[in-house]
């Protein structure tokens, strides 16, 4: 490649009055270190070069993918630089040390000889010369191209089947979380530093407690409790360092089968669709019925197998996916039974909405016959109702084992303060371990080497503050716990007991819904078996079941359920001579509600009275009206024969407020007060009014 080849007939001028550019690439970074030969020997086709006749000035080296792979031209931003040259007409050669330089992939090979046909760049590598608007030339770079990739195929082939077949034996060193490291003479052992053991285990066991990864983070944070970490940049051995909580931190302990104790390969795979700006190389997970090796208790664990699975499905249950199964976790809205109800008509989940002006009226959907195209949904069930009754059963069903719960309860507070403590006295040990440390250091310097000393004193003044810091936030937190109940305490609180109707009250809508879900698997309803009425069927953990009937709140008493039974009971209640207000007491006595849920009022009856066509009971009966009542009050036809008008007028002065007047109840009769002076005026009135109105007609 360096001797002095003769000239080729096919450079001309037009050539040389352009860049020669010569590409340079290795694959990796440990080829860069190792391989330096190579590196040098792709630089040397500068060389090359001046013997085609290209003057050193006028030779560019691209070497700006040194340590990136030609399997792909994303992120090559050399070659993109390279094809950007050729496409505006600079270059007149391209040098590489063979195609495999310049690309190992069939597409990003025929756009480089397709855009140096087009401007008759020639290619050259360290044996020979090309001319790709040439046919034998372009079949040469061609096949050349084809077993570059062939080769990086066979490449790759052979290092995963060997990776696999070392990782079936579990024998390939894969990274370790932070609670693992490795043994030096081979294998895994836990962390030894006490603290991260106690960490990792903290968390398994507050998942357990509450339930979502989210609620871990609270608590974490809330105690003020960072998470080991071990970062994976950087040339091995990795550091543990210690971080603040986050949900990602939180979930890659909780779905980390090294935990468990377990030996596996292939929990994430390519996914190119995935690929960004951001994220160069992206994977997803795989399913953990695909991976490719998982060997059981290869090594110490913080948790069993099966509650790793348990964890697992758990995670996976929060996430709401109906389609799957998935629930969702519990949440901080209204709706007691989200993610748990069925539809009665189809069996599918229910979604949950919020409507309302304030949207904060929770309603239960169900939207298959939507997804079906039929434009409506299966069957709407608003929440109130159901959740009501569903609550109550529950917690009659809870009343039987209050003193269970109320041990239960009183053990699990003494296992979490415990536990916190636990976490402190591990912190506080590590600050002050941190600043004796520090202080050792500082001792063992020699005084007059005062550029090291000042910098470990500066260390030693930092581990101090911070142990400060730990000690104080230890008091703190301290002096906000409650007290630690004593054996006489626990005693008469166990004798005493929980009143499970005013603990539920004080609690949130995410714990009671977290409680449910312990005692309740699923609530199936079906508001389509009988008019007004709602069917309940509860699924218990237990494995039993129940049927209720529940009555819904309708739109119109057409819908109600219990329609006749208010038309009985009110034309019963009339016929006894009682007024709307004494019905709707009577009634409202009775527990019976009215269509929306609520009381009855003197209104409603009265509504009621004319839509079923019940009469009035009147003053006298169901007589005509007499001119003036027992008291002396006037009728509507008496007060309009006592002043001289018709009784629309004083229809027409009542509701203007000239006459007073009253009514026991609406559509009772008019009892009008009238004096005979009053008379007198509205007389004269009607006498001065009539002249000037036939005078102006």
């Amino acid at each position: 490649m360096l001797s002095t080849l003769p000239s080729d007939d096919r450079i001309s001028t037009a050539h040389h009055a352009k860049l020669a550019y010569v590409y340079v690439r290795q694959s990796s970074v440990g080829q860069i270190r190792h391989h330096q030969e190579s590196t040098a020997l792709q630089y040397r086709l500068v060389d090359r070069a001046m013997g085609l006749g290209w003057p050193r000035d006028r030779i560019e080296v691209i070497d700006d993918d040194l340590g990136k792979s030609g399997a792909d031209a994303h992120q090559r931003f050399g070659f993109q630089r390279l094809i950007a040259e050729v496409g505006l007409g600079h270059a007149g050669l391209v040098l590489s040390y063979d195609a495999s330089r310049l690309a190992r992939n069939n597409s990003d090979w025929h756009q480089l000889l397709q855009l140096c046909s087009m401007f008759r760049v020639l290619i050259a590598d360290a044996e020979r010369l090309y001319d790709p608007g040439l046919y034998h030339d372009r079949l040469l770079l061609g096949l050349s191209g084809i077993m570059s990739e062939a080769e990086l195929h066979q490449i790759r082939q052979r290092l995963h089947q060997g990776e696999r077949q070392k990782a079936a034996r579990g024998e390939l060193r894969m990274p370790l979380p932070a609670g693992l490291t490795h043994v030096p003479g081979g294998g895994i052992m836990l962390n030894p530093d006490g603290e991260v053991q106690a960490r990792i285990r903290l968390v398994f066991e507050n998942f357990v407690r509450l339930g979502s990864a989210k609620a871990v983070v609270r608590y974490l944070r809330e105690t003020t409790l960072a998470l080991p970490v071990r970062p994976l940049r950087g040339p091995a051995p990795h550091a543990v360092v210690w971080r603040d909580a986050s949900d990602a931190r939180v979930r890659a302990i909780l779905k980390n089968p090294a935990y468990a104790g377990a030996y596996v390969y292939g929990r994430r795979c390519a996914a190119p669709e995935r690929r960004g700006p951001e994220s160069l190389s992206p994977t997803k997970a795989v399913p953990r019925e695909e991976w490719e090796v998982c060997i059981k208790d290869a090594h110490p664990a913080y948790v069993s197998w099966e509650e790793y699975m348990s964890i697992s499905d758990h995670l996976a249950d929060n996430v709401g996916n109906y389609r799957a199964g998935h629930r969702g976790a519990p949440r901080r809205g209204r709706a007691l039974l989200q993610g748990i109800v069925m539809c009665g008509i189809c069996g599918r989940h229910m979604r949950l909405n919020y409507s309302g002006p304030k949207s904060d009226y929770p309603v239960y959907r169900c939207h298959s016959e939507a997804g079906m195209c039929a434009g409506q949904y299966c069957q709407e069930v608003r929440a109130p109702g159901i959740e009501a009754a569903v609550e109550r059963l529950f917690l009659a069903a809870l009343s039987p084992d209050q003193l269970a719960i109320t041990l239960a309860a009183l053990d699990e507070i003494d296992d979490d303060a415990h536990a916190l403590e636990r976490q402190w006295a591990l912190k506080r040990e590590r600050a002050a371990y941190e600043a004796e440390r520090a202080r050792r250091q500082y001792s063992v310097v020699e005084p007059e080497n005062r550029l090291v000393a000042r910098s470990l004193e500066s260390i030693w003044e930092d581990k101090l503050r911070e142990a400060e810091r730990v000690e104080q936030d230890y008091q703190r937190w301290k002096a906000e716990q409650s007290a630690v109940l004593s054996a006489e305490d626990r005693a008469r609180i166990a004798t005493m007991g929980i009143k499970l109707p005013e603990l539920w009250s004080a609690i949130g809508n995410a714990e009671r819904k977290a409680i449910i879900r312990l005692v309740i698997d699923k609530v199936v309803v079906d508001q389509r078996r009988a008019k007004g009425m709602v069917w309940v069927r509860i699924l218990w953990q237990t494995g039993a079941s129940t049927e209720h009937w529940v009555m819904r709140g309708t739109q119109s008493y057409n819908e109600a359920a219990h329609a006749e039974q208010l038309e009985e009971k009110i034309r019963e209640l009339n016929a006894a001579g009682c007024m709307d207000a004494q019905i709707a007491a009577d009634l409202n006595a009775q527990g019976l509600p009215n269509c929306r849920g609520g009381l009855f009022d003197h209104g409603t009856i009265h509504l009621l009275r004319k839509r079923w066509g019940i009469p009035t009971v009147k003053i006298n009966g169901v007589g005509n009206n007499p001119s003036r009542w027992p008291d002396g009050s006037y009728s509507v036809q008496g007060a309009a024969d006592a002043i001289g008008v018709t009784a629309q007028t004083v229809f027409k002065w009542l509701k203007k407020g000239h006459l007073q007047g009253r009514q026991l109840a609406p559509g009772q009769p008019w009892q009008i007060d009238l004096t005979d002076d009053q008379i007198q005026v509205l007389q004269t009135k009607i006498r001065r009014t009539n002249p000037s109105r036939r005078q102006a007609s």
